[in-house]
C-alpha cells in the first residue's frame, strides 16, 4: 500500500511539472468607438446619394477588435511546440471578422527554437506585413484602418492574410532577422496556381530599426476560397473600390516594400515606400503599379500620452487595355492624426482623423474618389474619417 501511494505521488509530480511546461493564453482588444465619415458612397435605385455617416464601429480602430489562444509546449532541448488561434470580432453584432472567416486573423502550428528560429503552416501574415508593418505608420502609430494606405493596396494594414502557408522565420542575429514563406495552391495538375511566396529581413540596433520585404502572389482574383483577394469564407475581394475594382482580370500581385524607424528622445520618425502590381490587369495584358510614399511622426509627452501624424502620397500610373481606353492615372493625397492617453497599462482612449484628396481616372475610367483604407469608396474625391474610441486589453 505504501509503495501504491509512493508510486501515486511521484506520478502526480511528474503531471504537475509536465503540465507546468505548457502554457495556454487567452488574449484580446475589444475596441469601440464612435465613426463619422463626411461623405460615404451610397447608391439607391443607380443614383449616387452619398452623404454624412455616423456610426459605432468596433473594427477600424487602432486595433481591430479580437479575441485568441496562444500556446506552447516545451520539448526540451529549447525546442517548443507553438500555436495560434486568432478571431476578429465585430463588437456591435457579434459576427466574425475577416468576411465571417472563424479564426480569421491568424491559424497556425508550429515549431520554435532559440538557436533555429520557428516554422509555422497554417493562415498566417505575409512578410511585408512581418517585417515593414512595424516601421510603417500603421505598425508604430496606429494599426487602424484610417491609417493605411489607399485601399491598403500594398498590405501594410494586413487586410489580407495567406492561407494554405508554410513559414520561417529565423532567430536574431544580433539585430538581424530574415524569413521567408511559400502558400500552396493545392490545385491538382497546377503545382503553382493560386500559390505565391515571400520573404523579408529587418534590423533593429539602438534608435533605429529597418525592414524590407516582398509578395508575390498568382491568380488573386479566384473564385471563393481560392485566390489571395478573396481568401475569406464570404469571398469577399479587396478589388472593390473603383481605384482597383477595373483590375479583376489580374494574374498576379505583387508587393515590395521597405521602411525605417529612427527614435530621437520622446521622437520616433518613420519613412515607408511601396511599389504594388497587378500583372495583366486588362485586356491586353498590361499591368497596373502603384507607388506609395509615407512619413510620420510620433511624439510621447509621458508613458500614457502621445500624439502622432502621417502623411502618405500615393499614386497610380497610366493603363492602356486592348481597346485602346486609358485608365488608372490616380492620385492620392492622405493627412491621418492621433492622441491616445493610457487610463491604465490595459485601457486608453483616443482620437484618431484621416483627410484624404484624390484626383485623376480611377481603375474603371471613371473620375477617381477618395477611398480611405479599405473602407470603400467615398461619394467624390474628398473624405475625412474622425473616430473617438475606448480600447481595452486583456
Amino acid at each position: 500500500m505504501k509503495k501504491f501511494l509512493l508510486a501515486g505521488a511521484i506520478a502526480s509530480t511528474v503531471s504537475i511539472t509536465a503540465h507546468a511546461q505548457s502554457s495556454v493564453v487567452l488574449y484580446g482588444i475589444l475596441d469601440e468607438g464612435v465613426q463619422f465619415s463626411s461623405n460615404t458612397k451610397n447608391v439607391v435605385n443607380g443614383t449616387n446619394v452619398g452623404g454624412r455617416q455616423v456610426a459605432l464601429d468596433s473594427t477600424s480602430g487602432p486595433n481591430g477588435s479580437r479575441w485568441g489562444l496562444r500556446g506552447a509546449e516545451d520539448l526540451g532541448g529549447g525546442l517548443k511546440a507553438i500555436f495560434t488561434l486568432e478571431s476578429g470580432i465585430n463588437l456591435n453584432t457579434g459576427a466574425f471578422a475577416q468576411g465571417g472567416t472563424a479564426f480569421g486573423r491568424q491559424a497556425f502550428v508550429g515549431l520554435s527554437s532559440a538557436q533555429y528560429g520557428t516554422l509555422t503552416m497554417g493562415r498566417q501574415y505575409d512578410s511585408v506585413v512581418t517585417y515593414v508593418q512595424p516601421v510603417a505608420a500603421y505598425g508604430y502609430i496606429a494599426g487602424s484602418n484610417l491609417f493605411e494606405h489607399p485601399g491598403d493596396l500594398d498590405n501594410l494594414g494586413n487586410t489580407l492574410r495567406t492561407n494554405n502557408t508554410i513559414k520561417y522565420g529565423s532567430p536574431n542575429f544580433n539585430g538581424l532577422t530574415v524569413g521567408a514563406e511559400v502558400s500552396l495552391g493545392g490545385q491538382a495538375g497546377n503545382v503553382t496556381g493560386g500559390g505565391g511566396y515571400s520573404a523579408g529581413a529587418a534590423y533593429a540596433t539602438g534608435p533605429l530599426t529597418l525592414g524590407a520585404g516582398y509578395n508575390y502572389f498568382k491568380n488573386p482574383t479566384g473564385t471563393a476560397g481560392t485566390g489571395l483577394f478573396t481568401d475569406n469564407q464570404n469571398g469577399a475581394t479587396v478589388l472593390s473600390g473603383t481605384l482597383n475594382s477595373g483590375y479583376t482580370a489580374a494574374t498576379s500581385y505583387q508587393v515590395a516594400a521597405a521602411g525605417g524607424t529612427y527614435k530621437i528622445g520622446p521622437a520616433t520618425i518613420g519613412v515607408t515606400y511601396s511599389n504594388t502590381q497587378y500583372g495583366n490587369a486588362v485586356s491586353g495584358g498590361a499591368k497596373a503599379t502603384f507607388n506609395s510614399g509615407e512619413v510620420g511622426l510620433k511624439w510621447e509627452f509621458k508613458q500614457n500620452l502621445f500624439v502622432a501624424a502621417a502623411y502618405d502620397y500615393t499614386k497610380g500610373n497610366s493603363v492602356t487595355n486592348a481597346t485602346g481606353q486609358t485608365v488608372g492615372n490616380q492620385h492620392y493625397n492622405q493627412l491621418s492624426l492621433m492622441s491616445d492617453y493610457g487610463l491604465s497599462k490595459r485601457t486608453d482612449v483616443y482620437v484618431l482623423g484621416t483627410l484624404q484628396k484624390a484626383s485623376g481616372i480611377s481603375s474603371t475610367g471613371a473620375p477617381a474618389v477618395a477611398d480611405i483604407g479599405n473602407l470603400g469608396d467615398s461619394s467624390n474625391s474628398r473624405q475625412a474619417i474622425v473616430r473617438v474610441g475606448l480600447r481595452h486589453k486583456f
